[in-house]
């Protein structure tokens, strides 16, 4: 089926493209939430806004169109179900995909069926992409959905996503230490943190949030010239910091 990724640059929604187009499906667009230009980070417990400034290079690495939007609405239910409410964070990704649906299949007369999402463990996400798709006549596909993260996370290392951390946000995590690191790199940490702490290796507790900058996928790579470490909170247990990516471009394969 012809099919839109929600991409937020992390690894999860790009290995889930991957999946997609393994399972035979085709991807023909990209779609992103992001933060208010206002702000780098944002508390959501749907979206990834943390180096939402790259994301306009996926739609030219991948060769095809990005439907973006701001984010507007706010969490008015923190319930695992979900029903539809003006003001809610939700409310915006239905608006959004309802868009590119129309513009895409007037556009191109096909029908765009599939909503590619890397979902794994967060019902919460899950059943909220569910009920938008429902709502527009699309099939919700999450082929990641409550697989063992150790196994998840060497598919990923091994199919060719070269993803880097840009937040932290665990005990045993340093932001001036692991952000810009590589899941290669960080592998051999995460595993130990899984094993010491009870640490989710695929950062599913919150722990960390990645930034894809190539994939089996992508046409270009892209190349971050120059970034910076914001601390958000200089908690003594756990800080939590990310990356400002201030200058970047994309590199030909």
């Amino acid at each position: 089926m012809k099919v839109i990724a929600l991409v937020s640059g992390g690894k999860d929604s790009v290995f889930n493209m991957m999946e997609c187009v393994k399972h035979g499906h085709e991807i023909v667009a990209l779609a992103n939430l992001q933060p208010p230009t206002s702000k780098n980070e944002l508390d959501s417990y749907m979206y990834q806004s943390v180096g939402s400034e790259l994301l306009d290079l996926y739609a030219e690495a991948m060769d095809m169109p990005m439907y973006r939007a701001c984010i507007s609405g706010k969490v008015l239910n923190a319930d695992l179900g979900y029903e539809p409410r003006d003001g809610d964070e939700v409310e915006d990704l239905f608006r959004l995909l309802n868009k590119a649906k129309n513009e895409i299949e007037s556009k191109h007369g096909f029908r765009l069926e599939g909503v590619s999402s890397g979902a794994i463990l967060s019902t919460y996400q899950k059943n909220r992409v569910e009920n938008v798709c429902q709502r527009l006549g699309m099939t919700s596909l999450a082929y990641l959905w409550q697989r063992n993260q150790t196994n998840l996370l060497n598919e990923m290392i091994d199919s060719g996503i070269n993803a880097i951390l840009i937040k932290v946000a665990c005990y045993g995590l340093e932001p001036n230490k692991h952000l810009g690191k590589t899941l290669v790199e960080m592998k051999p940490h995460l595993i130990k943190l899984e094993n010491e702490f009870g640490a989710n290796v695929c950062g599913e507790g919150g722990e960390y949030e990645t930034f894809t900058l190539d994939c089996p996928l992508f046409s270009r790579r892209i190349i971050i010239d120059n970034s910076r470490t914001k601390i958000h909170s200089n908690d003594a247990f756990a800080k939590v910091g990310f990356l400002i990516f201030e200058k970047f471009h994309l590199e030909k394969k």
